[in-house]
């Protein structure tokens, strides 16, 4: 593929619900412009763009993949992205790259939440949006239907293109509105016939096209309103100035599968879709906290955005980016500025599905990879040291359901550890951690499928197996009145023995912690004891007389006790404060406690009444809801943390994706009876 320049250079994510045909569409405009032997089907598992093995057993992207094509003189960077809500990191990584959105819609299934999800992260990064309605070749396909639903949902943007002929219920020829010609294919062959009479259809959508049109400036809106027909060339600018100021979002039309309507789809994305040069311009912040204006210029200092990275455990790894300004050389120094080291760039290449292909220069507003650059991960921006400036990072979702991680194999927890600490390089939306208290490796992606796919590529890639369990939860507990509690620790056994002796009063106390006190008189406990007698309580403390887990809300005040010249010892009274801990608390009327979290729901506000009657449900309480951004109505509780582990998946299948949330701990709270008796036999089994 040839060097092209930023005015010839158009980068385009192609988003939308799952199973709307967007790896199918890139692969027919790949099959159209680069002439392979055959055109790959996603049920086959050999398109170019779902290449990864786990792509091709679900026959569903997990990633996004890079398809660049050439056509008339334009190279478009189609950037495929997963359309599972589990895999929506791809999504975030190709908005980031891209200067405009293709949005593809099943003409049998509409306008579904995929699409609006697409449509709304396009106008929340400010870039062009397109709409592609797909799979008209089906027979329950409606174009007109779904034009209506794009109308309804997004509003008078919505600008027809490319539009259906259909005759008993099938699709005879497509009308291209901007050239005013029709066409019918024949093995994915255009060949153009008579206008077909749709009566009043046409004239009413040609119509709403040159309104569209007319509204992108002054001059265009007088010569409407007097009558006067507008030229080609005056049409095609003013929908691209429409589409670039996201005034219009035109449709186009068509089957991939049947390689229908693909060419007017790659005409439309030449004259419509923002060219980089237009669009791939930033403003960064220099390190003194100043911004800093950065124009598609190729002869400017050089920066650049990490979009994506590839590990592999046996090739390295692979770092996809995006030139904002200068331009990316095979022996480029640059400076990263999330670790403040600079680098020499080895090879270059330009990436199209899994192949790649070495190249010289990747100039402003195009997109290249680069291998064995170790130091660099997704979100990190490259840049000349002598202009150093921070990009916007890649903006992903936080992860949202969590498990433990059991090895499969014993002595595997070194190797895990470490092969997810790669994975999450490639996909920063998984977090894990050890949990200190509950002794667990914990894994948090974005669902069940995300979290599937990780198992699967630690075994497929790392040579690792896990199997997943719902991850323990860190309850507390403490006592609920004050009692006097003895503990005497004597032992003979020749020579030197063992004496302590102390008594100790526990009650409860405000504080999270164990808080030791002494009130001793006459040298009853000699001082210099005390620190054992706290040391013992301390130990003691971390592990409860319910069911085991950490005490806290104590006040333990040493107030008597005896010893002898002799046999007391550091140890003896470390051990008495043991038996006086074990003595006491079960008479304190122990209880446990169970962590409460602030819980955020964000959804539609037709499901504010589901979503609070599950809360409740959940022994949550609801506090108030407020409005928040995207039309969505934020709905605040607190929800105890044991009741929120399937949340997510919960809240995905009631408000079919729309509603996301976030929880945090907020403090620990009294478990009723049945709860605590459920967890104490639970664990107190466990231990048997």
């Amino acid at each position: 593929m040839k060097q092209y320049t930023a005015k010839n250079i158009r980068n385009i994510v192609v988003a939308g619900h799952a199973g709307a045909g967007k790896t199918s569409l890139v692969e027919a405009a790949y099959y159209l412009t680069a002439n392979p032997d055959r055109l790959g089907r996603v049920a086959d598992g050999n398109t170019v763009s779902d290449f990864d093995s786990e792509e091709i057993r679900r026959k569903a992207s997990v990633s996004t993949a890079v398809v660049p094509i050439e056509w008339k003189n334009t190279k478009m960077n189609l950037l495929d992205t997963p359309g599972l809500f589990d895999f929506s990191g791809g999504v975030s990584e190709g908005v980031r790259a891209a200067g405009s959105s293709l949005i593809v819609i099943s003409g049998k299934s509409g306008v579904t939440v995929g699409a609006e999800k697409a449509f709304a992260a396009a106008t929340k990064k400010g870039i062009a949006k397109l709409l592609f309605i797909n799979k008209l070749d089906r027979e329950s396909a409606d174009f007109y239907k779904v034009f209506e639903e794009l109308k309804a949902t997004f509003g008078a943007m919505v600008c027809p293109i490319v539009v259906p002929y259909v005759a008993d219920r099938q699709v005879q020829c497509y009308v291209n509105l901007l050239e005013y010609r029709a066409y019918r294919y024949e093995n994915g062959k255009a060949i153009e016939v008579p206008i077909p009479d749709m009566e009043h259809r046409l004239d009413g959508l040609r119509t709403a096209m040159y309104e569209a049109v007319a509204e992108t400036s002054e001059d265009l809106m007088e010569k409407y309103f007097s009558g006067i027909e507008f030229t080609p060339d005056e049409l095609i600018l003013g929908l691209a100035h429409g589409v670039r100021t996201g005034e219009i979002a035109p449709v186009f039309c068509g089957s991939a599968q049947e390689l229908e309507g693909i060419d007017q789809l790659l005409n439309g994305l030449t004259w419509l879709a923002p060219w980089a040069e237009t669009v791939a311009g930033e403003t960064g912040v220099d390190p003194d906290g100043n911004d800093v204006a950065l124009t598609v210029n190729e002869n400017a200092q050089t920066a650049a955005i990490v979009f994506k990275t590839v590990v592999d455990p046996f090739v390295g790894k692979l770092v996809y980016f995006k030139v904002i300004s200068g331009k990316v050389t095979s022996d480029s120094v640059l400076m990263n500025m999330r670790t403040g080291t600079t680098d020499r760039l080895g090879k270059l290449y330009t990436v199209c599905g899994k192949k790649q292909t070495e190249t010289a220069c990747v100039p402003a507003g195009d997109i290249g990879a680069v291998a064995k650059l170790a130091s660099a991960n997704t979100g990190d921006t490259l840049c000349s040291p002598v202009r150093p400036v921070v990009l916007p990072p890649v903006a992903f979702e936080m992860p949202c359901l969590s498990v433990a991680v059991l090895p499969k194999n014993k002595g595997d927890e070194e190797k895990i550890a470490a092969s997810l600490a790669r994975l999450m390089e490639e996909d920063p939306t998984i977090r894990f951690e050890h949990n200190t208290e509950t002794h667990e490796s914990v894994l948090s992606g974005l669902g069940e499928q995300h979290l599937d796919v990780i198992a699967s590529k630690l075994k497929n890639k790392f040579g690792v197996e896990v199997q997943y369990a719902a991850p323990k939860v860190a309850y507390r507990e403490t006592i609920r009145k004050l009692v006097k509690g003895p503990g005497r620790h004597k032992m003979q056994s020749g020579g030197h023995g063992q004496f302590g002796d102390v008594w100790i009063v526990f009650e409860p106390h405000a504080g999270d912690e164990i808080l030791f006190e002494e009130s001793v008189f006459g040298g009853s406990v000699p001082k210099n004891f005390f620190p054992a007698v706290e040391k013992g309580l301390r130990d003691s403390a971390l592990k409860g007389v319910l069911a085991g887990f950490p005490m806290v809300g104590v006040k333990a005040t040493l107030v008597d006790g005896s010893y002898h010249p002799v046999d007391s010892s550091e140890m003896a009274f470390k051990t008495a404060a043991s038996l006086a801990y074990k003595a006491g608390i079960p008479q304190a009327d122990p209880v446990l406690l169970e962590p409460i979290g602030a819980m955020k729901v964000y959804v539609p506000g037709d499901y504010t009444g589901d979503i609070m009657g599950d809360i409740t449900k959940r022994r949550g309480r609801v506090l108030g809801m407020e409005p928040a951004e995207d039309g969505l109505t934020c709905v605040e509780a607190e929800v105890p943390m044991a009741e929120a582990a399937d949340y997510a998946t919960m809240l995905r299948s009631l408000t079919q994706g729309r509603g996301y949330f976030s929880i945090a701990f907020e403090r620990y709270e009294e478990a009723p009876h049945a709860v605590a008796q459920k967890v104490i036999e639970t664990y107190k089994t466990d231990e048997e």
